[in-house]
């Protein structure tokens, strides 16, 4: 069972699965950070000077300053992080717009060409109308076909 198991964990599509997990996790880690860090300061900027990893909604009728205050605050206080859903929506559009496009890429790279079906008729030589490939007399002039 070892060996088994050893054998189906080297073959390439575990290998290269793998790599795509830790590929994806790095990437995500950057993607995170360029929305956080690049992307929505400015916005918050153009929107009134808001910051949308604080933005919060308080559950349990306390005021708190910041979501980190909230979770501080003895017994902790609910709250409702719509800012922090923000950014992750954003980081998911991010994500899945550069996976579309690496998909995208990835099938122009490989796509099969077609090819065009076998023919299924022949033109006579005589009065050039189609007939079967298989025939020995054209069906329209009558004329022998060698």
């Amino acid at each position: 069972m070892l060996k088994e198991f050893k054998e189906f964990a080297m073959r390439g599509n575990v290998m290269d699965l793998a790599v795509g997990v830790i590929i994806g996790a790095a990437f995500g880690k950057i993607v995170t950070s360029l929305v956080e860090d690049v992307l929505m300061p400015p916005i918050g900027q153009l929107v009134g000077k808001v910051d949308f990893s604080n933005l919060f909604v308080s559950l349990s009728g306390r005021h708190f300053d910041s979501i980190a205050a909230a979770k501080a605050a003895v017994p902790p206080g609910s709250t409702l992080n719509y800012g922090i859903f923000i950014n992750n929506t954003i980081n998911f559009l991010i994500v899945a717009f550069v996976v579309f496009l690496v998909v995208q890429q990835m099938n122009r790279l490989t796509r099969k060409q077609v090819a065009p079906p076998a023919p299924t008729t022949k033109d006579c030589p005589q009065c050039a109308m189609p007939i079967p490939l298989a025939a020995k007399r054209c069906g329209h002039c009558t004329s022998q076909l060698a």
